[in-house]
């Protein structure tokens, strides 16, 4: 009975690897070979902080390898000004085809790099039910952006991540 079931997780893991395989891509770069590097801006609001981050560029460069580190992983040559590591898992680097060179530069302005959102002022409030309790939510207008860039955020929360704001 071992052996029947050892044989068939086998076969169902053999399976399961095929067809995860099929959308893998495999990528090899040489070291001096240009790549553009994706950075993902509503996740790593340090690194490119943008008012709306869907039109932000998704990746950056061309840089240059400059070594590899394991088989995965790839050392690239980025700016001094840069506040990220330059080491990038494969998946996270594309090839720069052609001889165009179109570049779209990483942050430099440090103001735009480690721009924290801070409350400036509650615009608004309502109440709301949250887990069947009545919660005030309040609209937030934050330091350095437009009014129309407002949110809606929890007061409790709001009073948690911010303990020195009042309003």
């Amino acid at each position: 009975m071992l052996k029947v079931l050892k044989f068939h997780l086998r076969i169902a893991q053999d399976r399961m690897k095929q067809i995860a395989d099929k959308h893998k891509s495999d990528r090899k770069f040489a070291v001096g070979d240009l790549v553009y590097v994706k950075l993902q801006s509503y996740k790593q609001v340090f690194v490119a902080a943008r008012s709306n981050e869907k039109l932000a560029p998704k990746y950056f460069g061309p840089f240059p390898v400059i070594d590899t580190v394991g088989a995965v992983a790839y050392k690239l040559l980025l700016p001094a000004y840069s506040k990220i590591h330059n080491v990038f898992h494969v998946f996270q680097l594309k090839k720069h085809i052609g001889n165009a060179i179109t570049s779209t530069d990483l942050p430099s302005n440090t103001n735009e790099v480690l721009a924290v959102k801070e409350p400036e002022l509650i615009m608004d409030r309502m109440t709301v039910k949250r887990r069947g309790q009545a919660v005030t939510k309040v609209l937030v207008k934050w330091k350095h952006q437009l009014p129309e860039d407002a949110t809606w955020e929890f007061y409790f929360d709001l009073c948690k991540k911010f303990p020195n704001f009042y309003s």
